[in-house]
């Protein structure tokens, strides 16, 4: 029952995630970037807060709890500054390219970059990892590149957004141990959200005409995709096993096509879907653990 559960709270997760993909591209029909990130993420921010009381219990040691909100902190702002590179590429990028399919499959290579990155921080990659990898590369070629081999702006914004978002997860996996989980996304989403808006005020044209337009993709992208679905893979992770928790989570690119051509009516070439069933396959190898089985002998 208990698998059950977390299944069905990582699934709603991952649904939330993909879906938030089309509540972003019709956002963008109305506002700019800067303005539908800052407020979707201070939303957000806001948000979690009832969660925090509800779920977070600060430690009884008052020495070890000023070192986790320190940390909590710290972390939060500098994730927040990457959140907010990562997260305002992806927007520039859905604007440019005007597809969610396509932008939830590229951002979806963090997924495949987090274990390749994390070389450098010393830590093993196996060759699942390395075949997953290839395989994406394989997808992103196929969906980007197109037969006169020329590869659109929208389509290098959305990957270099995937680079700051194995950065994000970098980060947190680098302080997680150390630190309140929803604080800290409580934290990040409120630094993100408040760089936005400043940006917005600078280099954007603000109306209220155009916030209440896009008020219902904005409410989707801060309450639900941040609020609700961090709250439910908070408590579907608990007592899942990390990997297949993942292989459920990375299901979000493919709920982001499948929302883009239910919603919005988004056809790819064969082409395209070609390259986003490698990207899929690609994510999906790369999580998996393979277990050495070893035989016992007797002496």
């Amino acid at each position: 029952m208990q698998r059950i559960k977390s299944f069905l709270l990582l699934l709603m997760t991952a649904m939330i995630w993909g879906f938030a993909f089309v509540a972003q591209r019709v956002g963008a029909d109305y506002v700019g970037a800067f303005t539908f990130n800052g407020i979707r993420f201070v939303l957000g921010a806001i948000s979690l807060i009832p969660v925090i009381f509800i779920f977070e219990k600060a430690e009884k040691d008052s020495q070890i709890h000023t070192q986790k909100m320190s940390t909590t902190f710290k972390t939060g702002v500098v994730a927040g500054i990457i959140l907010f590179t990562a997260s305002s590429l992806q927007q520039v990028g859905i604007e440019i390219t005007g597809s969610a399919g396509k932008a939830s499959f590229l951002t979806g290579l963090y997924t495949v970059l987090v274990p390749i990155f994390g070389i450098a921080l010393g830590k093993k990659t196996t060759a699942n990892v390395w075949l997953g990898a290839v395989l994406a590369v394989v997808g992103m070629f196929f969906i980007c590149v197109n037969e006169k081999w020329q590869i659109s702006i929208g389509d290098i914004v959305l990957i270099i957004g995937a680079i700051f978002w194995a950065f994000h997860i970098l980060v947190i996996d680098r302080f997680v141990n150390k630190m309140y989980a929803i604080r800290f996304a409580s934290t990040q989403f409120a630094v993100c959200g408040i760089l936005g808006i400043c940006c917005a005020l600078i280099f954007e044209k603000i109306t209220l005409d155009a916030i209440l337009n896009a008020l219902i993709p904005i409410l989707y992208g801060g309450v639900l995709s941040a609020g609700v679905a961090y709250t439910c893979q908070i408590i579907g992770q608990k007592k899942a096993d990390p990997t297949y928790a993942s292989i459920i989570l990375s299901t979000e690119s493919m709920f982001g096509a499948i929302g883009g051509a239910l919603i919005l009516h988004e056809v790819m070439t064969i082409r395209g879907y070609f390259g986003c069933a490698l990207i899929f396959t690609g994510v999906i190898i790369s999580q998996l653990v393979f277990k050495k089985k070893f035989k016992k002998i007797a002496v």
